[in-house]
């Protein structure tokens, strides 16, 4: 069954739902309409008190799959859990150690992520993380233990990627490992995985983060770039029925990043002719300054639609280019990707050029989004960067709260599991998390479910860029969950396998 005829089979059963600007949306889903009588818009302690039930439930189960001998490392000395997740411990380095990063009073774990050159403003992500993780810290820890975040500097260069794992594994001697970015992540996570240590909730939607089989330490925290382009594909379909097929442009990324998006919308494309007439790829250099001859020649094409497959910067340039050429007046839809949704460093540079462009947003909520201020979490949240002398306005700090969100919450899980907090108790944790996390729109599931659901996030909001407002206009809310496809990545082919 195609994935289009898949989403199709959700929209009708349902699973499709209509926002208005007028619509009441609680941080915590998965939750009882019963349980959510609605508490004063600033009581952030209605979302503890809930992540705390939900905590106690996946305790309370893998506790007795544990204890049962089922889940948990074996006589044989094979992890496993959920859905036929398994690992085969004897096959880890000789001198590895359960609980590397763990002591008396410290949990240490270590990212690389960018804060230099083109991609920088990623940085931001780790000083908002940061900020949750010292917060832990000062309210008790984590089982009484401080966290130690060590986060070092790669530039989005791999190479440099490469020469921090290393230090993370060998000097700092971390319990987990997380990364940012696509050919960052693909140069790293065999080595990761070879040493079993612990990489979840990567910053990468890339397809091959979803490898429970041959990667089953590593997990991404995005929804699926693949499942992404083929979402562009599905709004096609229902929203420009009266033109299609249409011609599709793309500006992409020249590196694997932009490669996972250009093959998943060219894999819908070729299934679906009706739809796409042409599909045209203009690559760029991530690294260059300008992006205009490349939006000269897409102007040239033709397109009906304009989507933007690229990162940081490069997002920001390609809606001003689209608006200088002119293109813009003639297209039927322009799409900026999910990784730059956020409004303070893509959206809001770009003035009245941004008005009007959609995302397939992958469900995270931006905190200097005004129809958000009111909610719980989120007021807290701004209120804790005030204190802490961070900046409410910048997106990619707010948005490091809720991607240091699930950390917490598996770690807390980890801790109280019989044996306590370790590497294969926090790995269980991560593969059977299913907590909801207050920074996603309700309504999408954020969930693991060992090897046959290895991707937290599979929903998303399909949104339009209000420029005036500076906020993103929610049209629709699809969630996918369960439904994502486990890939086995090759790096010679460039796709994904069945194992």
């Amino acid at each position: 069954m195609s994935f289009l005829i898949l989403v199709m089979i959700f929209a009708i059963t349902g699973i499709v739902s209509s926002c208005t600007e007028d619509d009441q949306r609680y941080p915590v889903d998965g939750v009882s309409s019963e349980s959510r009588e609605r508490p004063a818009l600033n009581n952030v302690e209605f979302v503890w008190e809930q992540a705390e039930l939900q905590r106690r439930d996946l305790i309370k189960n893998l506790t007795e799959k544990i204890t049962a001998g089922s889940w948990g490392v074996g006589d044989d000395n094979v992890l496993r859990g959920p859905s036929g997740f398994s690992v085969d411990l004897n096959n880890c380095p000789e001198d590895w150690d359960n609980g590397a990063g763990i002591t008396e009073n410290e949990i240490s774990f270590g990212q690389t992520i960018v804060k230099s050159g083109n991609l920088a403003a990623y940085g931001n992500i780790t000083v908002g993380m940061s900020a949750y993780f010292d917060f832990i810290n000062e309210t008790g820890g984590i089982d009484g233990k401080k966290i130690k975040w060590i986060s070092y500097d790669d530039g989005y260069v791999a190479s440099q990627t490469i020469e921090h794992v290393e230090e993370l594994i060998e000097a700092d001697n971390v319990l987990a490992i997380n990364n940012l970015g696509t050919p960052n992540g693909l140069a790293v996570y065999d080595k990761i995985n070879s040493e079993c240590i612990p990489q979840p909730f990567y910053l990468s939607g890339h397809p091959a983060f979803g490898d429970p089989e041959n990667h089953p330490w590593t997990s991404s925290i995005y929804l699926s770039y693949s499942t992404e382009a083929m979402l562009w594909g599905t709004w096609i379909e229902r929203n420009l029925a009266d033109f299609l097929p249409v011609k599709v442009a793309a500006l992409v990324m020249d590196n694997d990043f932009g490669l996972a998006y250009e093959l998943g919308f060219k894999a819908f494309a070729d299934e679906n002719p009706e739809i796409i007439s042409e599909f045209i790829v203009v690559r760029h250099d991530p690294a260059a300054p300008s992006v205009a001859n490349e939006m000269t020649t897409i102007k040239a094409s033709k397109p009906d639609v304009l989507i933007s497959m690229t990162a940081g910067n490069p997002c920001l340039l390609a809606i001003q280019e689209a608006a200088a050429t002119g293109i813009t007046e003639t297209l039927k839809a322009a799409f900026t990707p999910q990784v730059c949704k956020v409004i303070g460093a893509y959206m809001a540079p770009a003035g009245e050029a941004a008005d009007g462009w959609w995302v397939v947003g992958g469900g995270m909520k931006d905190m200097t989004d005004q129809q958000f201020h009111k909610e719980p979490f989120i007021n807290w949240a701004r209120k804790q960067m005030t204190e802490r002398g961070l900046d409410p306005n910048i997106s990619l700090i707010g948005i490091g709260y809720g991607y240091a969100y699930p950390w917490v919450e598996s770690l807390r899980i980890a801790s109280e599991l019989p044996g306590g907090l370790t590497r294969t108790n926090f790995i269980l944790t991560v593969r059977s998390l299913n907590v909801a996390n207050p920074m996603i729109l309700d309504g999408i599931k954020t969930e693991f479910n060992g090897a046959a659901d290895a991707f937290y996030i599979e929903g998303s909001d399909f949104s339009q860029f209000d420029a005036n407002k500076q906020t993103w206009q929610i049209v629709e809310i699809l969630d996918l969950n369960g439904t994502t496809p486990n890939c086995a990545y090759s790096l010679t082919t460039g796709k994904c396998h069945a194992n």
